[in-house]
Formats: C-alpha cells, structure tokens, sequence
C-alpha cells in the first residue's frame, strides 16, 4: 500500500484556483519532495493532506484512509509540521514535550514517548531551559522531536530548515534520514533545492497550482540536462 495517494486534487479560493487536478503518490518508507514557487500551490497541498483543509475536488488518501470522510482515522497516523510552528515559550523543552505526549499516551506509553522525544532533540542539559532562550536551530530540534516522538506513520514536514545554520540544517536533514530508515514516511516540502537533491528519493514541482514534473532527482536532471535540482526547477518553471 502506498504511504499517499493523491488524485485529482482540486481546491479553488473564490475565482483562485490554488489545486488543479494534482496527481502523485508516496511511496511506504520514502522520503518525497513537494516543490514549488512561492503561491504554487504546495501548502494548500499540504493543510489538505493533513486535514486542516477541505478537498474542493478529487481525493487524497493516506495508507488508505480517505482524508475527507476519515480525517479522525488519518490523523492517529500522521504529523504535521508546518514552517511557522512554535512552542510555548514558558515551559521548559522537557515540560513540552511531556505536555504533547498526554494527548497521545498514558503512564508507561507516555514515558517512552517523551524519553524518545529527548532523544531526538538531542538539546543536552537544554532540554531543562526555557524554550524562550533556545536559538532557532534548538526550536526546529524540538518542534521535529515533538513531531516525530508519538511514531506516527506519515510526517508531513513543510520548510523544515528554513533559515537555519548548515550545521543545524545538517543535523535535521540526518533526524529525517533516521526517520526514513525507521519505516515513517515523509512528505517533505523546501525551498532549498540542495536539501530536495540530497535528502528526497522522489519529487513533484508544482507551477501554478498544476503538476509540471514528477521523478526522481536523478531522472529530473536527465530530462532537462541540468547539473542539479535547481536547475531543473528554473527550466520546468520557466525562469
């Protein structure tokens, strides 16, 4: 079964149309790349998938669960972490990530759940402090761990890095291979087309709320005869 299935996906704003019948899938365990211009479409496609927002047309279905007649049913599987996430900036990062595991588990379960979430924050004697001293770097490392700790099936990460330093960023882009290798699929939307090369086994562009490209980063390159992801992105989209 594959981890998404996305047909037909259309979703109009009054006379704008953000989703033109959107066709791809992701596969169980792979890491998949949404990309895009800015206004392309790419978070209408995500709020969709992770049911914050009503379909306008077609259907979206992860690991079979239908997410517009089973949204419940979907988000006991998914994670969803959007760019502007935050924290409460008053609790230290432990007490956050206790305070997310209540909603998942209780007693033992929740235990796990939270020790598994420090693990992944990897943030030291700085998971005692106030998330209102972390940098931005130890706010994503939290807000991932906080994402990934309940185990879903399917993440749905959206500009992960974004403005984040290359040691950060690296060490985020190696959370989410750990990720991958341990069986959670991920749907991973970015604007750095190094990260969508090195980190994605395959990748959708979409221009204008429409589908333009579908492949793997290899595939992609040899189609255009670019040098790299970036490229292609400039000549499928007609920069």
């Amino acid at each position: 079964m594959d981890a998404l299935v996305v047909r037909d996906l259309s979703k109009n704003y009054g006379d704008v149309v953000a989703l033109e019948k959107v066709n791809f899938s992701v596969k169980e365990g792979e890491i998949f790349g949404l990309i895009g211009p800015n206004g392309a479409g790419k978070t209408t496609a995500l709020r969709i998938i992770s049911t914050l927002l009503t379909i306008g047309g077609g259907e979206v279905k992860v690991f079979g669960r239908d997410v517009a007649t089973e949204p419940n049913e979907v988000r006991k599987i998914i994670s969803y972490l959007p760019e502007d996430a935050g924290a409460y900036k008053n609790l230290t990062g432990l007490a956050y990530l206790e305070f997310i595991a209540s909603f998942f588990a209780e007693g033992e379960e929740r235990r796990e759940m939270i020790d598994y979430g420090v693990e992944i924050a990897d943030l030291g004697e700085r998971i005692n402090s106030k998330v209102e001293t972390y940098s931005k770097g130890m706010m994503r490392r939290l807000l991932i761990a906080r994402a990934i700790m309940p185990r879903p099936r399917f993440a749905i990460l959206d500009e992960v890095t974004s403005g984040l330093d290359v040691v950060n960023a690296f060490e985020i882009r190696e959370i989410i291979r750990r990720m991958s290798r341990e069986g959670v699929s991920v749907l991973l939307s970015s604007h750095n087309m190094f990260e969508v090369e090195t980190l994605c086994d395959r990748i959708a562009l979409i221009n204008e709320g429409r589908l333009v490209l579908e492949g793997s980063p290899a595939e992609m390159m040899q189609r255009y005869g670019a040098r790299n992801v970036e490229e292609v992105f400039t000549k499928a989209v007609g920069v």
